[in-house]
């Protein structure tokens, strides 16, 4: 065939795009897994832990429906969901609030699609948001963070931009936060929420890891924006069903207009969720104890291992914000700097590819999330363990221990320990 025979116009915006850098590294990984080397999954934020019994038997019982459902979700997963944020987050929302989608990342797309105003970041901020708003035309500013404040933008900061900047507006807000693992106090919240008010900023929060925050204790902004936050949720990182593609958002009465835009674009896309799974997703938003162990028993083994690493890297010189929540730690290799400097190593991207050759140990920098190349900072994900047996290990007790016991890590969660050994020894 001639190679000439077709003429490929490619669109601009997405010229110079590249694929998922959490995809990308993941892939990387496997490859270099199947060529025999021992590979340190601490790039790719995915759950370590199984699917609960409770869903999983759900989605068998409900494997036999095969109807299209609507647009906006089966009403009774809607309900359900509504019920979770009056319960947990004290919201005035009802059924007609909610939309479901196949995970939360589309409707996060299609938001950006409608929404003809400017996004607003934190750098860091996830992969994904920056690239899904040059796909939709529009444009992205960086707002400024600093290490001393945990990565954190400041209610001060977004003011700073807001006074200048009087084109409409959504700030994506991401908390626990990925890539840092960091979550916002109440009066943070209350500060941005003043300055989002005085503005008229939308605020689309992003909570997929508010049920892993480490105590327990999310709060969403929506409890004091309620009339512009959107939350954008779902089930791939508490309940490990990232592969159910699961999504849900939560809309304010003052948002309804942009609720209705955003259903009509996906009943021209992707239609609706699949029926077994949002019959059996109903069962995720109920009170059930099993679900509430799980909840509790996957915190406390990832408050107990993000701990174990944060001192660890601190043993390193390696600095990164304690953990909150989720399953991230953003660490710097700053006081490194010199050392790796007379090794060749002088940004980001060099220093992640010399650890993933040498030692196994994959890492994404922190040039994929908003910050400079130059700096050496990087997303690890503290996941590269056995989450079935760490949890089956406290089953029979059917309750929460205070303390796992002193070999945990060691018994659990080896590959974190050798990979914090390897890195030392590379160090």
């Amino acid at each position: 065939m001639n190679p000439n025979l077709f003429t490929m116009t490619l669109s601009n915006k997405i010229l110079g795009l590249q694929p998922s850098a959490t995809l990308r590294i993941h892939e990387l990984s496997n490859k270099l897994a199947e060529e025999g080397k021992e590979i340190f999954k601490l790039g790719f934020g995915q759950s370590p832990f199984p699917v609960p019994d409770v869903l999983v038997d759900e989605l068998k019982n409900k494997a036999h429906h095969k109807e299209y459902l609507p647009v906006r979700g089966l009403q009774s997963l809607q309900q359900k969901v509504a019920a979770y944020y009056r319960r947990d987050q004290y919201l005035n929302c009802d059924g007609d609030d909610i939309l479901i989608g196949p995970g939360s990342k589309m409707y996060l797309f299609i938001s950006l699609m409608v929404h003809e105003g400017d996004l607003l970041l934190a750098a860091p901020s996830w992969v994904s948001y920056a690239p899904q708003a040059t796909i939709n035309g529009r444009r992205v500013y960086w707002l400024p963070t600093v290490e001393e404040n945990n990565w954190k933008l400041t209610a001060e900061d977004l003011h700073t931009f807001c006074k200048t900047h009087q084109r409409p507006k959504i700030l994506l807000l991401n908390y626990p936060n990925n890539p840092t693992g960091t979550t916002y106090s109440p009066e943070e919240l209350k500060g941005i929420t003043l300055i989002a008010q005085k503005y008229g900023v939308i605020v689309l929060s992003d909570e997929i890891y508010g049920e892993l925050q480490h105590e327990g204790k999310h709060v969403s902004i929506a409890q004091y924006y309620p009339e512009g936050t959107i939350i954008s949720s779902g089930l791939s990182k508490w309940a490990g069903a990232g592969g159910w593609r699961l999504g849900t958002c939560v809309f304010p009465k003052e948002l309804t207009s942009l609720k209705n835009a955003m259903a009509t674009v996906a009943s021209e896309t992707f239609t609706t969720v699949s029926a077994p799974i949002q019959y059996a997703a109903i069962k995720a938003f109920e009170v059930n104890p099993n679900l509430e162990s799980y909840r509790l028993q996957s915190r406390h083994i990832l408050k107990t291992i993000g701990n174990y690493t944060y001192q660890t890297l601190a043993d390193m010189n390696i600095t990164t914000p304690a953990p909150q929540g989720g399953f991230y730690s953003f660490i710097n290799f700053q006081h490194h700097r010199k050392n790796l400097a007379q090794r060749g190593i002088t940004n980001s991207i060099e220093l992640s590819d010399r650890l993933l050759q040498e030692t196994g140990i994959a890492l994404l920098p922190g040039v994929d999330f908003g910050r400079e190349k130059n700096e050496l900072l990087f997303r690890m994900a503290y996941v590269d363990f056995d989450g079935g047996a760490a949890l089956n290990a406290f089953r029979p007790n059917e309750g929460l221990n205070d303390e796992f016991p002193e070999d945990f890590i060691q018994k659990y969660a080896p590959k974190m320990v050798r990979a914090m050994e390897k890195l030392e020894k590379w160090l």
